[in-house]
């Protein structure tokens, strides 16, 4: 006859549960230190749904140029997308983005740099969930204007010749509206991306994505800042659209400004700066 298990046997056959309740400890407190559950419960208690932020990228660039940006906004715990440009007309890169933005449930926040300016400002018309405008260097322009002649004489850009400063595909002469342009090395380097590092300007020469002559000299349609808060980040020492040029179109639009001193590409160099701006548009759009 066997003999009843003794207290000590008992316990030695309950031990090899206890690594399972301790994982199970563990990951419970790991799902609390995640940044996206912290934010959502930060959210709960506060009572305010968060915006999507929905950052338009510019000419010469794709949707990599937001990288920095759209890593620190989702570390708090925002919903981002960085949509892809088309770069081919005004008219039809805001339509494009328009349909995007139709595709999305509840409060946005949009956001254009450069020539994604123009495009939110046509893009944002006329949708009741679009709640702010955010303008990173970009162009802000009224009905019947164009981003060439916005950035101004002051620009890189304006030049008496423009092949000195962009190259044209095809080369035929005199470009036509599907004609892509081109950065030059020389105008990535000396105006386009300062304050990035020799490195890193020869990655933007060899990643660029050409607009089309006809999206930068595309006519603008009624501005969606008449109807819509905006705020304006001015690039102090932008060479591509100069720091008189955004102040003047800030001013127009009313918008909430802040300065910074950064050159066109202050999204890569400033991502800190450019992402409280977007968040403090978020906190005063979105009650």
């Amino acid at each position: 006859m066997t003999s009843p298990p003794t207290r000590a046997a008992f316990l030695l056959r309950r031990r090899p549960v206890a690594p399972a309740i301790v994982l199970a400890a563990l990951a419970g407190v790991v799902l609390s230190l995640s940044p996206t559950q912290s934010a959502f419960s930060q959210e709960h208690r506060s009572g305010r749904a968060k915006a999507t932020i929905v950052l338009v990228h510019g000419a010469w660039a794709d949707a990599s140029s937001w990288n920095k940006v759209v890593t620190r906004l989702q570390g708090d715990g925002y919903r981002v997308a960085a949509v892809a440009n088309p770069l081919r007309s005004l008219s039809g890169d805001a339509a494009y983005v328009r349909t995007y933005l139709e595709s999305l449930d509840g409060p946005i926040v949009l956001v254009g740099h450069s020539y994604g300016g123009a495009v939110i400002t046509n893009a944002a018309t006329g949708n009741p969930n679009v709640k702010a405008l955010v303008y990173v260097n970009a162009f802000a322009p009224d009905e019947g204007e164009t981003p060439t002649a916005l950035a101004g004489p002051d620009s890189a850009l304006s030049v008496p010749d423009p092949t000195t400063v962009l190259d044209f595909v095809p080369a035929t002469l005199p470009p036509t509206e599907a004609t892509d342009l081109y950065l030059k090395k020389s105008t990535v380097f000396e105006s386009f991306a300062t304050g990035l590092s020799a490195q890193d300007k020869a990655l933007v020469v060899a990643t660029q994505r050409p607009a089309a002559l006809g999206a930068l000299n595309g006519v603008s349609g009624a501005p969606a800042w008449k109807q819509i808060p905006s705020w304006y980040l001015i690039g102090r020492n932008d060479k591509i659209i100069p720091a008189s040029a955004e102040r003047a179109m800030a001013k127009r639009a009313g918008s909430t400004v802040t300065e910074y001193d950064a050159g066109h590409l202050g999204l890569m160099t400033d991502p800190r700066t450019v992402v409280q701006e977007i968040e403090r548009a978020e906190r005063a759009s979105i009650r």
